[in-house]
């Protein structure tokens, strides 16, 4: 097994974050911070601490979110590629160099406690020499042999998901062909495009790139639970907040947003409740889909002339990544709302300026001194030279005489 690694930048950081052979134990030494859920935990997460979670096939968002903490490393009581479906998110965490630790024991939660300092070596959690748990610590070999596996038994999830698809289509047939059950909103949105952001795979990027288009055309923006926090990351303003709300912060929710709760078929809003205790008024939109397609589904009844989707989720792979039988609605969604939906994905992949603003500021420069010379060369060049300098002593005479 191999030993292992701490990233640079944060080994750098915090220096109890100890790595290799030549200072002690093989091993991190770190905070722990633990919860079930892997959303809740990236709250509380600080850079450098040990995260235990437990997260059967770690998504590709779970893994980015968990990298953008910092964590030292991350131990999982359930599997972290279970082989259903090849998940992206494990590979992603063991190329950013965090330890990644799989089926550690379950009673770790109640053994550990918020912020408790311990060792994290070859797999085991110590506290001093006492073993609080252990795992199955993974490597680049050991998930590209797990991705190999599952992704042998990809035809089965793909017969799953083509039955959910069709599940879902029979009951919600009116919703998606007519509309029907989709509430009016306050947003005026008719005739004008709508930006549809998730805090999902590239999310950063991808607003940076539209940065220009937003500016000119100026769209309604509607954020999807932690999306409405990227807007205002980004320094936008979200006008609508779509989701269940166990994501958004309270900052975002006092923005002053249109808040629409993504409620069960049969009415149930967990949301609800948490807007209620915080006095903000809401409108419940029940469906069985995802959030995001609450969003689109919003947009397009509402008459957008163009939905521009960030984060969302676009392919096969994806769809299959976040592993819930639910993903079939984002694919009918996506062919109800058809050609007017654009994905913002990949576009700052598609493009990025090779032309640095020091170049482009030598260029000007460069310019400046070739018209500089060029009038300096020519007659007439010589009379405007003559008289700038002229109107540049009278400048400088009539500022001298304010001060003497």
């Amino acid at each position: 097994m191999q030993p292992m690694k701490v990233p640079t930048a944060l080994a750098a950081r915090f220096p109890k974050l100890r790595r290799g052979k030549t200072d002690g134990p093989v091993g991190v030494t770190a905070p722990v911070r633990a919860d079930r859920r892997t959303k809740n935990l990236t709250k509380r997460l600080k850079p450098g601490d040990i995260a235990v979670i437990d997260h059967v096939d770690i998504d590709r968002v779970s893994a980015e979110a968990l990298v953008a903490c910092g964590v030292s490393a991350v131990l999982n009581v359930a599997s972290s590629i279970s082989g259903r479906y090849p998940n992206l998110g494990p590979q992603l965490l063991v190329e950013a160099g965090i330890p990644l630790v799989d089926d550690v024991d379950p009673e770790v939660f109640t053994r550990v406690q918020e912020g408790e300092v311990l060792r994290l070596e070859n797999g085991v959690l110590l506290r001093g020499d006492e073993v609080v748990a252990k795992g199955v610590e993974q490597d680049a070999q050991s998930i590209e042999a797990a991705m190999i596996e599952a992704r042998a038994g990809l035809s089965v999830q793909l017969e799953a998901f083509a039955a959910n698809t069709m599940e879902y289509l029979k009951r919600e047939r009116e919703l998606l062909i007519d509309g029907v059950g989709v509430p009016d909103i306050a947003t005026e949105i008719e005739g004008r495009h709508v930006l549809i952001v998730v805090r999902g795979y590239h999310y950063r990027e991808d607003i940076a790139a539209l940065r220009s288009y937003i500016r000119e055309y100026r769209p309604v923006m509607i954020g999807v639970d932690g999306g409405a926090d990227a807007l205002l990351e980004a320094g936008y303003r979200p006008d609508i907040i779509v989701g269940d709300f166990d994501s958004v912060s309270d900052k975002a929710l006092a923005c002053g947003a249109e808040l629409v709760v993504h409620a069960y078929r049969d009415g149930r809003a967990p949301g609800l409740k948490r807007l209620s205790d915080l006095g903000h008024e809401a409108i419940v939109f029940p469906a069985t889909g995802t959030s995001e397609d609450v969003a689109m589904m919003l947009a397009d009844d509402a008459g957008a002339s163009l939905i521009v989707a960030v984060g969302t989720h676009a392919t096969l792979e994806e769809f299959l990544d976040k592993g819930r039988a639910g993903m079939a609605s984002t694919f009918l969604t996506r062919l109800r709302v058809g050609s007017k939906l654009i994905d913002a994905k990949g576009v700052s992949r598609l493009y990025r300026s090779r032309i640095s603003p020091w170049t482009l500021l030598a260029l000007v420069a460069a310019s400046l001194l070739t018209i500089v010379v060029a009038a300096y060369s020519s007659p007439v060049g010589q009379v405007y030279l003559t008289f700038l300098a002229a109107r540049w002593e009278n400048f400088l005479y009539s500022l001298t005489g304010l001060f003497s």
